[in-house]
């Protein structure tokens, strides 16, 4: 019987009160979040963890003290376990990027499983070389380190996977009619920005994001519905991706709508729903007196998503060393010249 290891890949998020410096540390250290020589990295790493902390402290103090995405994610991969047939032929790994367990720590694990082949699964829908791109390439140096030594495919990115868009979809048509008693709503589906130079830069990511958009909007079918595209969790005096959630919201209370708010790249909770879309973006939207304002949940465990997940396991070895949905094959345009699939990529 083959023996397959998933690895499943996500951001990582502080534990506690005490991991939030080295959390942030660890993620402003990687070339794919600052793009620069090491040593002013590895100095201004340091910089930013210190002066960020004590904000992104208060925020998880609301959460507890700490991120609930472990836990989520640990909930996600025993799903997905469990629908490839458990202990038949494949395990399912957790492997988080900037906090535990990491890389290196499941490559361990890994080589102790001893897998005849190896797929690597982000759950990130959306492709981007500061989170895929970045998940991938420390997952190759630690399995390098460990020995690993097996045929690996990785998932690059999955924008408009069916079952992805129709859990997306079920759950935003239950907000949209819960938001009808309000009025005509107007959908905000919200994406984490970027800064606008990584775009200009080729990344595919909101070229991704507007495919999933695109595709959920189909998949609910709704005559004349009103929607659009934001961003949130802007940091920093760059340039980032627009509209942001924000102003989306303020024209939303110009104009009179209640709003249904869709994480459209995040699938599961943690700060970025739980605070900033649940508390954050609620009280403005509360102060400008909008009609009404639905949160939609993440995906998280939905069966249709697993089912996507486990359709992206079960084809990975069906075509060449990354898998692109499921198409097989690229989809981005030429101009985002860093999509994974590329052949330099």
């Amino acid at each position: 019987m083959t023996k397959t290891a998933v690895i499943l890949f996500n951001l990582g998020a502080p534990g506690g009160p005490a991991a939030v410096r080295p959390f942030l540390r660890n993620m402003f250290s990687d070339r794919a979040i600052l793009d620069m020589p090491a040593l002013p990295r590895w100095f201004l790493a340091r910089v930013i963890a210190a002066r960020r902390a004590p904000i992104a402290r208060a925020n998880y103090a609301k959460l507890g003290g700490g991120s609930p995405l472990l836990a989520n994610t640990e909930a996600q991969a025993r799903a997905l376990d469990q629908h490839l047939g458990g202990d038949e032929g494949h395990k399912v790994f957790v492997s988080m990027r900037y906090w535990a367990p990491r890389s290196a720590e499941v490559a361990a694990a890994v080589k102790a499983y001893d897998p005849d082949r190896i797929v690597l699964l982000p759950l990130y829908p959306q492709y981007s070389g500061t989170t895929t791109g970045s998940s991938i390439a420390d997952w190759h140096e630690a399995a390098r380190r460990a020995g690993i030594d097996v045929p690996t495919r990785a998932v690059c990115c999955y924008p408009d996977e069916e079952g992805w868009i129709d859990a997306v979809a079920a759950l935003t048509r239950s907000g949209y009619e819960a938001a009808r008693a309000s009025g005509r709503p107007r959908i905000l589906f919200s994406a984490h920005g970027l800064p606008k130079r990584v775009i200009d830069a080729g990344d595919p990511y909101q070229w991704q994001i507007e495919r999933t958009a695109a595709a959920i909007v189909g998949a609910l079918g709704i005559d004349g519905l009103d929607w659009v595209v934001c961003y949130q969790s802007r940091v920093g005096p760059l340039e980032w991706t627009r509209p942001a959630t924000e102003e989306e919201i303020e024209r939303a209370a110009k104009d009179g709508v209640p709003v249904v708010v869709v994480p459209i790249a995040f699938v599961s909770e943690h700060s970025e729903t739980l605070v900033e879309l649940d508390m954050d973006y609620r009280e403005e939207a509360e102060a400008l007196d909008i009609p009404a304002y639905v949160r939609v949940a993440t995906v998280g465990v939905h069966s249709r998503y697993i089912d996507a997940l486990a359709t992206l396991v079960e084809r990975s070895f069906d075509s060449g060393p990354a898998v692109c949905s499921a198409a097989g094959h690229r989809i981005c345009p030429d101009g985002r010249l860093r999509c994974a699939m590329m052949p330099s990529g």
